[in-house]
Order: structure tokens, then sequence, then C-alpha cells
């Protein structure tokens, strides 16, 4: 799946995998070494994340259920809780991607199912 912000039009993500399941929501991204640029992950429902155990900084974009960025947090390191209770979802993806697509509060994302 790719994702991008409908109100810029900047592509935030070419390789959007989904963790929905219980299982795949708990492990996120643990037990990886990175979070390549144009890879993320999409974690619903979750409104809250962590990055306990984790070795690498990451962007995330929570987001409601329309799919407005409720909640923005970049460069996250390792040991960190951050909380967005307006959020349904949150996606986390390579580090700098927020500043480098120039993603802001309130911008709309869409996710579009690649064929």
């Amino acid at each position: 799946m790719k994702l991008i912000n409908k109100t810029s039009g900047k592509v935030l993500v070419e390789n959007l995998e989904v963790a929905d399941s219980f299982f795949t929501r708990m492990k996120g991204l643990l037990g990886r070494n990175n979070l390549p640029e144009g890879e993320g992950l999409h974690i619903i429902p979750c409104n809250d994340i962590h990055t306990f155990f984790m070795k690498f900084e990451f962007d995330a974009i929570f987001i409601d259920k329309k799919n407005i960025i409720r909640g923005l947090v970049e460069n996250m390191q390792p040991g960190k809780v951050k909380f967005c209770f307006p959020a349904h979802s949150v996606i986390e993806l390579c580090k700098g991607s927020i500043s480098k697509t120039d993603t802001r509060l309130g911008d709309e994302v869409q996710f579009i199912i690649k064929s």
C-alpha cells in the first residue's frame, strides 16, 4: 500500500505495511535494525506508541478515523512513549520523512492500494 499526503499531494510512504492484529500491533517495529526510506508501518487501532528495546529513531504520524493528522512526532528516540488521544491509528515512517514532505497537523492522508 502507498500513503500520500492528500493535502499537499506528496508521497509519504511507497511501501506501507499494515499491523492490525494483536500480534502484529504488539510487535510493531521491534526486532528491526532500521526503517528504510520509503517504507512504513500503519498500526491500527492505536493512539500510543513506545520505543522500548528499539534500535533506531523514526517519525510517527497519528491520524483519526477520517485520516486527518492529529499528531506528529519527529525523530522519536529509543526508550520513549508518545500518546495522541484523538488518534485512531499511527503510521511509523523513516526518520526525517515529516520534515522532508512538509507534513503538518490537520493535513489529510490517503491510502492507495497498489495493483
